[in-house]
């Protein structure tokens, strides 16, 4: 593993208690969720900002020609909203 690096993070008591409950009931430790919770939504973000570059990178005709070819059916039943 890379090194590591220690912060001091202040909590409302609330979520400390609960990041507590969390972490004792997968069996892990508070720093290992708290760090798994931070790599999950640095991901999402990352991905959020990677979809945004790539949609303005796509060109709306083209998305439009690829649609059209999809058959106009109704959904199966486990797939319906």
């Amino acid at each position: 593993m890379g090194q590591m690096s220690r912060i001091s993070l202040r909590l409302p008591d609330s979520l400390h208690a609960r990041v507590c409950q969390i972490a004792a009931r997968e069996n892990i430790s508070i720093n290992q969720f708290i760090s798994l919770a931070l790599a999950e939504k640095i991901s999402a973000l990352l991905t959020e900002e990677y979809l945004a570059k790539r949609a303005k990178r796509g060109l709306r005709e083209k998305s439009r020609r690829v649609l059209a070819k999809v058959r106009d059916i109704e959904p199966a039943e486990q797939d319906r909203l």
